[in-house]
């Protein structure tokens, strides 16, 4: 549609409206008999393409904004908060990574307690008893079959000599545990950075557009309150009152919708962070100044392969599956253990006990024979299982190559997308400029200047999600690749 189809079109409804409120103010004019032809309104140019150096300045939601009151929107209120604040915050706080600190810490007392069948065992005992007339023992027992008074203290121990292999494997299989639930532990400090990261810059972004949003009603009220007054003057009509109320109430419910966004962001960061109750804070990127992404995607891929903690796990499980079916497998093997026990009998009968000294020391080969084929279902379900995290890691090696070029191919898309939504802001910012021109020399009606203020309301948007997009998307290129926080 041309812009004279437009310009009859406009006249035609606007010939309707004044036949209907029998009000004959003609907006073609530029001025009228006796009275000078007001200023047009001056919209706000909301989030000028500067926006890097905004950044540095972020505002707050400590102070909720109402529709058509915007004073308190861009109070910094609440205590700075900076991302590696934040990140430390959420490594003390979170506890996420306390129960996988305390996981790893008790599979460390787990190597202890397999490995403690390599050690000696030893005990005590004390025993006294009184019998009735040297008494025998009639049931429940085929050793020590006569009952003496006596009183006697003793000790035995018992060590392992070998079993061939099997304890060792046990131990060996028990310390990969470990070190796969001290990689978790990382792994899950990364995930928590990561969420962190992610929830900063969400609600930092929302700040920013609270911020957009809060400007966009200043602008559209005095856009509004201007055209009341010439509408009042009979120098616009009502449809220009008309389109700048709908666009002041569209603003409204803009910030409405910023306002909901930020007070949620604010709660996602503060769970994140491990706190139980509402902080409001005025949110600091301190963060260095935008780069552009790495350019080595398969440097990228094999830095990721060596570094992330979660494969490193993987791979120490499965380690520690291999050995566990090793040790499965040893139990078929003899068991030789070498043991002794020493005592004294002070108070004894005499005719039955030459010495109150007794003891001695012995070796036991216990060899299985057959126990229905137990050890060896055993042995080949934990080889099985051992085949099955075999699998596991190399289908996570495969997720996390994918992950790496999905992560990489999103940084580079949201880095390019800086600059053209910087020079879209920019254009929009000059179209505006020149539908208040036109408006003002009344070339132009009150529906290009409001296509205008949207356009550039949109611009304004766009360019701050791009400028928050791209730090969210390195953040995950950085996880992806293993980077430590």
């Amino acid at each position: 549609m041309t812009n004279q189809t437009k310009t009859i079109l406009l006249k035609y409804v606007l010939a309707a409206l004044i036949a209907r409120t029998g009000k004959g103010a003609a907006i073609s004019q530029t001025h009228t008999t006796g009275s000078a032809f007001p200023d047009a309104p001056k919209a706000q140019l909301i989030a000028q393409t500067d926006m890097q150096a905004s950044l540095a300045t972020p505002g707050s939601v400590g102070s909720q904004a109402t529709p058509g009151d915007t004073s308190g929107a861009q109070a910094g209120q609440g205590p700075r908060l900076s991302r590696t604040e934040a990140e430390q915050m959420a490594m003390k706080n979170n506890p996420q990574v306390t129960v996988a600190h305390l996981l790893a810490l008790a599979q460390q007392q787990v190597v202890r307690e397999t490995k403690s069948a390599e050690l000696p065992t030893a005990n005590a005992a004390l025993t006294a008893v009184e019998a009735e007339n040297a008494s025998r023992i009639s049931a429940g027992s085929l050793t020590a079959s006569r009952l003496f008074d006596h009183a006697g203290a003793g000790g035995g121990f018992t060590q392992l000599i070998t079993d061939f292999g099997r304890t060792a494997n046990l131990v060996a299989s028990s310390k990969l545990q470990e070190n796969a639930q001290s990689a978790n532990a990382l792994a899950t400090q990364f995930d928590i950075t990561l969420a962190t990261d992610q929830a900063f810059y969400n609600a930092l972004q929302a700040q920013e557009l609270l911020k957009v949003a809060s400007q966009n009603v200043s602008a559209r009220q005095t856009l509004q309150s201007q055209v009341s007054q010439m509408t009042a003057n009979k120098l616009k009509s009502t449809l220009d009152l008309s389109f700048a109320d709908v666009n002041l109430s569209q603003a409204k419910l803009l910030l409405l919708d910023a306002q909901n966004n930020a007070a949620s962001s604010m709660a996602a960061l503060d769970a994140v962070l491990g706190l139980d109750y509402e902080v409001n804070c005025e949110l600091v990127d301190d963060g260095p100044a935008l780069q552009p992404p790495p350019s080595e995607l398969k440097k990228l891929v094999q830095q990721s392969l060596q570094q992330r903690p979660d494969l490193q796990a993987m791979n120490f499980s499965q380690q520690a599956a291999v050995k566990f079916s090793h040790a499965q497998r040893d139990q078929m093997f003899p068991r030789i253990v070498a043991a002794g026990n020493v005592g004294s009998v002070p108070i004894r009968p005499t005719q039955f006990y030459t010495s109150n000294w007794w003891g001695g020391i012995g070796v036991n080969v216990n060899i299985p024979l057959f126990n229905g084929l137990l050890y060896s279902a055993q042995a080949k379900e934990a080889s099985i299982r051992a085949q099955a995290e075999s699998e596991r890691t190399r289908d996570l090696r495969d997720r996390i190559v994918r992950d790496v070029r999905t992560a990489w191919l999103a940084a580079n898309m949201s880095y390019q997308r800086l600059s053209v939504t910087a020079e879209l802001l920019k254009e929009a910012n000059l179209g505006l400029t020149l539908a208040q021109t036109r408006y003002k020399m009344g070339l132009s009606s009150i529906v290009e200047l409001s296509q205008a203020e949207y356009e550039q309301t949109d611009a304004a948007i766009g360019n701050t999600n791009a400028q928050y997009q791209y730090r969210l998307a390195l953040a995950t290129l950085n996880y992806q690749i293993g980077k430590a926080p």
